[in-house]
């Protein structure tokens, strides 16, 4: 439901400003001058909450064409609330994480008026995202009474092909939105356990962790299971992903 939200709000934006009247601006391409785009990431911040922090850089090629680079930290929303009797969150001891995408862009000759980097857009991307995040959990069951330390990581490569639009206001300030950007997403999950517990006990932590998961990554399909060893959780799998985000930037 809140993909389905934001991509419709995405498409409202984009439609609002594609009726905005062009009036006032001159037939004459002004913002060649212009190549190179400063800008932060507004949605994931929407998404995963405002400590997630991605500055990009944008910058003209060619005529048609430019590249950008997004850096800046990921972090999942913080647990809370988790109390279901038998096992308590009671603390998150330390996390870290931090996100990395590249972009080629490919600004359509026929369809724009102006040149890059204005106008409509496509081309290849590849991201990357690392997350890491301690808990600490109480668990009272019939097998163990006692504190239980969790140690989930996350590494996922995205690749894919993204289509968008950049307006360019007052020869200054940008609006980037990619409004499609279907791919194939590689995750690698692993969740380590402080100690050996059963497969009851197990079951609780690994069910707490993965609706977390489901609820937070776009396109998460897998549940993390116990591996080869008790106290060790983890998967790695494919799946298809979308990605959809709108940049504020400043050109110079």
């Amino acid at each position: 439901m809140k993909k389905s939200f934001y991509a419709t709000i995405l498409l409202l934006i984009a439609f609002y400003f594609s009726i905005l009247p062009l009036n006032g601006q001159e037939k004459k391409d002004s913002t060649r001058s212009f190549k190179n785009t400063i800008r932060i990431n507004l949605t994931n911040p929407m998404l995963f909450g405002n400590r997630n922090n991605i500055i990009g850089y944008e910058r003209v090629v060619t005529e048609h064409q430019t590249f950008s680079v997004n850096v800046g930290r990921f972090l999942l929303p913080k647990l809370v609330n988790i109390n279901t009797g038998s096992l308590e969150l009671l603390n998150e001891r330390k996390e870290n994480g931090y996100t990395f995408a590249f972009d080629y862009r490919f600004y359509l000759r026929k369809e724009n008026k102006y040149s890059a980097p204005r106008g409509v857009y496509i081309g290849p991307y590849y991201g990357f995202i690392h997350f890491q995040r301690d808990n600490k959990w109480s668990m009272n069951t019939e097998t163990m009474v006692g504190d239980i330390n969790t140690n989930m990581r996350i590494n996922m490569n995205m690749v894919g092909a993204q289509m968008g639009y950049q307006f360019v206001i007052k020869k200054r300030l940008a609006i980037d939105m990619i409004l499609m950007g279907p791919g194939v997403w590689f995750y690698s999950l692993k969740t380590k356990l402080g100690t050996t517990l059963n497969p009851d006990d197990q079951a609780l932590i690994f069910n707490k962790i993965n609706e977390v998961l489901a609820a937070k990554l776009p396109g998460h399909e897998i549940v993390i299971q116990p591996g080869t060893y008790e106290n060790k959780g983890s998967v790695k799998a494919t799946s298809a992903g979308f990605r959809y985000v709108i940049h504020v930037g400043f050109r110079f």
